[in-house]
């Protein structure tokens, strides 16, 4: 055998031995509060007292070891001669939900720690579980509770949770977390990236109140090809009960169940729901009871698969009509986060006649995927594997891994999501296809009801011919695929003479294409970041794709102007990608027209 074989055979073994021996650091898993939404919860959202620690001084003691008497114990002077050098109560503060860079001018490109403090009373009940959950923190935070140490979280757009039971008193609670924000060589993502790196608490902190052995988690679900049952999957977060109960009211559904021993149960119930679909979004009321908790959710019914090169909603051929999108509103300069977020922006969407999304490039808040289920708009959602992550460090595999487990068991019910994403424009390697595999593989174990994809590399036979032939779409239900013409790569006249092609028997989305353009800037449709330039590409593009055989939808980059510290041209950019069909103040370019009129009459 070839000895350089050998060696990547011996190599590719040994990274999956280490996986094994790594597991994400979490107190408490996500499970344990999925679907906040419908819990009893109290919020913690508002006004947090915050410190700025650039030289972590509040975490480390001066020979840089971690402090058993850091910031986390909000301590005050007991004596006028002790010496305290931190006050909260003095300092200023920051509103949570929110990153620090859009509220501070003085924090607005601060990488490092900010220390965030709240006070809560709690009326303490003898009968109840209680749980402190973060929606999200940017990007690793550390969270104290009455000065004890609860546990850790990285990554900076999925929800944790820490039980608290019997660690919270009635009155003078004190939460202390330290958030840091550094970008990091082994992180998910890594350093470098085309999105701002917004710090902070950005999204909802809530107290949730459970039962002693109450729901965990659930899964409604048709199975692929059958319209005429639904499955159902219900785990308690303890022993059996005899007395749990599902009900959907408007499907005449109400099974009693029974759960085995170790609080598990599946089943299948014959019914036959209105299909959830962009043209009729249909939810139903669904309800889990047991002796002490009513757990409400509003679920949708579909199925998505595909055959051959086309992607099937519900049995039936469809052709995805997308955008891109960043949880960021352009108005206000910062993250994304809630309802009136999230309808702003897929109200723009579906203005725009598109009838799905790319959530790039991360998880996106709960309250996006559940306003695409009622807008009836389908949903690519994806985690961070972004250009250089470490695919050889399997600390970092774990690190993706645990994000994968978060989004998805978050949004396990969401009808609007179609399709998981692995990965975006990842360069060729033995190390990054067996990373992503391994994904693929891993998201397949947790949800085998959705489609996989990533947006892939694309190879050229000649000048005038693309080919899709990355490795990585043998694991891959639908093709993704991200291209320039016209900005990063010739003209955008190429476009009408390019050819494509693909060894996969697949079908493929443009997760990407676009061309910046600031609003308002007027000029000749060969001049760059004109307004005419960019209507262009779209108008070429668009004439491009269309002759495409095997390709069943797009998603254009990308709905609004979005802010990126990579992009310094002055007087054009500062500080902006101006990608968008929108500006930063979320006006229409020429642009958004073009697209708008081809989904118009886009079958």
């Amino acid at each position: 055998m070839n000895f350089l074989k050998l060696n990547s055979i011996i190599k590719t073994v040994f990274l999956l031995f280490l996986v094994g021996l790594f597991k994400p650091v979490f107190s408490q898993d996500l499970t344990l509060v999925n679907n906040i939404d419908g819990r009893y919860k109290i919020s913690l959202n508002g006004h947090w007292q915050i410190l700025i620690d650039p030289y972590e001084n509040g975490f480390y003691d001066y020979r840089l070891k971690e402090s058993d008497n850091g910031y986390f114990k909000n301590a005050k002077p007991k004596t006028k001669q002790e010496l305290i050098e931190y006050d909260f109560v003095k300092s200023d503060y920051l509103n949570v939900p929110g990153d620090w860079n859009s509220q501070r001018e003085k924090l607005e490109l601060y990488e490092g720690t900010v220390w965030y403090q709240k006070s809560f009373d709690y009326s303490v009940k003898k009968d109840k579980r209680l749980f402190l959950y973060f929606g999200a923190c940017n990007y690793y935070s550390i969270v104290y509770i009455n000065g004890k140490k609860l546990g850790e979280h990285e990554g900076g757009f999925t929800p944790f949770c820490f039980e608290v039971t019997g660690k919270v008193n009635e009155k003078e609670n004190n939460i202390v977390v330290k958030v840091d924000n550094k970008r990091r060589a082994d992180g998910v993502p890594t350093v470098n990236t085309d999105w701002y790196n917004y710090g902070g608490i950005t999204r909802d902190v809530y107290l949730a109140e459970t039962s002693e052995n109450f729901i965990q988690d659930y899964k409604l679900n048709l199975e692929k090809g059958d319209f005429k049952a639904i499955h159902v999957s219900i785990k308690l977060n303890k022993e059996e009960v005899k007395n749990l109960k599902l009900s959907i009211p408007e499907l005449k559904i109400n099974q009693q169940i029974e759960t085995k021993k170790n609080g598990e149960v599946s089943f299948t119930i014959e019914s036959k729901p209105i299909l959830w679909s962009p043209e009729n979004p249909k939810l139903y009321d669904v309800y889990l009871i047991n002796e002490t908790d009513t757990l409400k959710d509003r679920i949708g019914f579909k199925t998505i698969e595909t055959k051959g090169q086309d992607i099937l909603l519900n049995g039936k051929s469809v052709f995805l009509k997308g955008i891109s999108i960043h949880e960021e509103i352009p108005q206000r300069e910062g993250r994304a986060n809630g309802i009136e977020d999230a309808k702003l922006l897929l109200s723009w969407a579906k203005e725009l006649g598109c009838n799905y999304v790319r959530l790039a490039h991360y998880p996106h808040n709960e309250a996006m995927l559940r306003m695409a289920d009622e807008l009836g708009l389908m949903v690519w959602s994806e985690i961070p594997v972004y250009w250089t992550i470490h695919y050889g460090d399997p600390k970092v595999l774990v690190k993706a891994k645990d994000q994968l487990n978060a989004m998805i068991t978050q949004n396990i019910n969401r009808a609007s999501i179609i399709i998981w994403s692995m990965a975006n424009e990842t360069p060729v390697s033995e190390d990054r296809n067996n990373f992503i595999k391994s994904l693929c593989s891993y998201t397949r174990s947790l949800d085998n009801t959705r489609l996989l994809s990533a947006a892939l590399e694309i190879s050229h036979k000649d000048n005038n011919t693309n080919i899709l032939d990355d490795v990585l779409g043998e694991y891959l239900d639908v093709l993704g695929c991200n291209e320039y013409l016209g900005w990063y790569e010739g003209k955008p006249e190429d476009a009408l003479t390019k050819s494509w092609n693909t060894i996969y028997n697949k079908p493929m989305v443009i997760s990407e294409f676009g061309a910046g353009a600031l609003y308002g800037f007027h000029g000749d449709k060969d001049e760059r970041f004109t307004e005419e330039y960019q209507e262009n590409v779209y108008i070429n593009q668009l004439k491009m794709l269309d002759k495409i055989p095997f390709l069943r939808g797009m998603s254009p980059w990308i709905l609004a102007d979005f802010k990126s510290p990579r992009r310094q041209l002055h007087g054009i950019q500062d500080g902006w990608n101006r990608k968008g069909l929108l500006s930063d103040k979320g006006l229409k370019k020429k642009a958004w027209f073009t697209l708008k009129k081809y989904y118009q009459i886009k079958k």
